[in-house]
């Protein structure tokens, strides 16, 4: 008979999830030892959950944090992605995510590879993850990780059910000057989605690409030659009013473009970062 207690099953339990006929089995088998059942159950879950990885983690959070640092700010966004929307919504999977963002951000990772080599705990954010999602019955993954610096960094974080954690986050990084028009940036780069920040920032390719789209286009809806150049451009003009973050009207204010509003502020927009879950 293994010398366990029925608080011994209790306490592994809330400490793993498992269920209670899964922590017997593991404490007879570990012969009462509590450590080597832990062992025993995120083995089993793991087994468990290597047989979920055909499946697809299309629900999930997006979570910020925001610190200081000798630049100014410095911020960390993760996505973390699960199954169902019932998962994502369960405590325990907020604290994971917590628990992730927070690993992340003190190895200063920069992508979602350098976050899940981090520390946490005694193992590292890709073993907890792991192991939590066993417990969960579920896939989960880290999707994306980004961190910004600049002299000032504001987040947003959007709902897009009630009932469920933020699924779409933005960073937008500016001088000092422009951060109290920062949040409607931010706002507005989470409702519109920009690609750019500028339109030197567009690619020499993809700027090719829709001037070749544009001629084609115009060609074909039979525009005169001699006045193709000045319709390309006009409709290159166009693609760059829907990607490029400072050409977009302002959402808050389309009678003003956001370059525009932040100008009028005598700041500066340095960068922005936008997280959709699942996009």
């Amino acid at each position: 008979m293994a010398n366990y207690t029925a608080a011994d099953i209790k306490a592994l339990r809330e400490r793993t999830g498992a269920g209670m006929l899964d922590v017997k089995k593991a404490l007879d088998e570990a012969e009462g030892n509590t450590d080597q059942a832990i062992e025993i159950i995120r083995k089993k879950g793991l087994a468990k959950a290597a047989k979920r990885e055909g499946n697809t983690a299309s629900e999930g959070l997006v979570a910020v944090k925001i610190e200081d640092s000798a630049a100014g700010q410095v911020a960390t966004m993760v996505e973390l992605n699960a199954e169902t929307d019932f998962v994502v919504k369960n405590e325990n999977f907020l604290a994971l995510a917590e628990s992730v963002l927070e690993s992340a951000a003190a190895a200063g990772a920069t992508d979602a590879e350098s976050a899940l080599a981090a520390p946490s705990g005694e193992a590292t954010v890709a073993d907890t993850i792991a192991a939590q999602g066993a417990t969960m019955g579920e896939k989960v993954v880290l999707r994306r990780v980004v961190r910004v610096e600049g002299p000032k960094v504001t987040a947003y974080l959007h709902k897009t059910a009630k009932d469920l954690p933020p699924s779409i986050g933005v960073l937008v990084v500016t001088d000092e000057t422009a951060e109290p028009v920062a949040k409607d940036v931010a706002q507005h780069v989470a409702a519109l989605a920009p690609q750019y920040l500028t339109r030197e920032d567009v690619p020499a390719d993809v700027v090719d690409k829709e001037r070749e789209i544009a001629r084609e286009r115009s060609i074909a809806e039979g525009k005169p030659e001699a006045a193709l150049p000045k319709i390309v451009e006009g409709r290159l003009n166009g693609f760059f009013k829907e990607a490029v973050l400072v050409d977009q009207p302002l959402a808050k204010d389309t009678k003003t473009t956001v370059g525009k509003h932040v100008a009028a502020t005598g700041g500066s927009l340095i960068g922005f970062e936008r997280f959709r879950v699942g996009n």
